[in-house]
């Protein structure tokens, strides 16, 4: 699996993207629960996902942030990715950021489909 540890922070949220390969509902379920084998990813306040399985069916998961979940669907669908499970983690820092927290949703898929690109992942 790969973890990118924390890429960006704001107002003391912070945040971080990991995936990997999937193939259907129970690996999507192994990978979490792998990620969640490390206890800070395990206090996160939010773990969202998404994926496109390798049929087509699209699944996700908003942790309770609201809306993420689909915001990492939709990035997957346009960059046409099927069987790649991406979850964003945030830690809360106490302060909300409104709309700013899709923005960083998207930042951190982002991240992760450009080290896929480059294999670093």
């Amino acid at each position: 699996m790969y973890k990118s540890g924390v890429i960006l922070n704001d107002k003391g949220s912070k945040y971080a993207v990991s995936g990997t390969r999937v193939s259907d509902r129970a690996g999507v379920d192994a990978a979490l629960k792998q990620l969640k084998r490390e206890k800070s990813y395990a206090k996160a306040t939010h773990n969202t996902w998404g994926v496109l399985l390798p049929d087509g069916t699209p699944l996700k998961g908003d942790d309770g942030e609201a809306g993420a979940g689909m915001i990492i669907l939709r990035m997957l669908e346009r960059a046409e990715l099927s069987g790649e499970l991406i979850i964003v983690t945030r830690w809360y820092g106490g302060k909300h950021l409104g709309g700013d927290r899709f923005r960083h949703v998207q930042t951190c898929v982002t991240v992760y489909l450009e080290a896929k690109r480059d294999g670093r992942e």
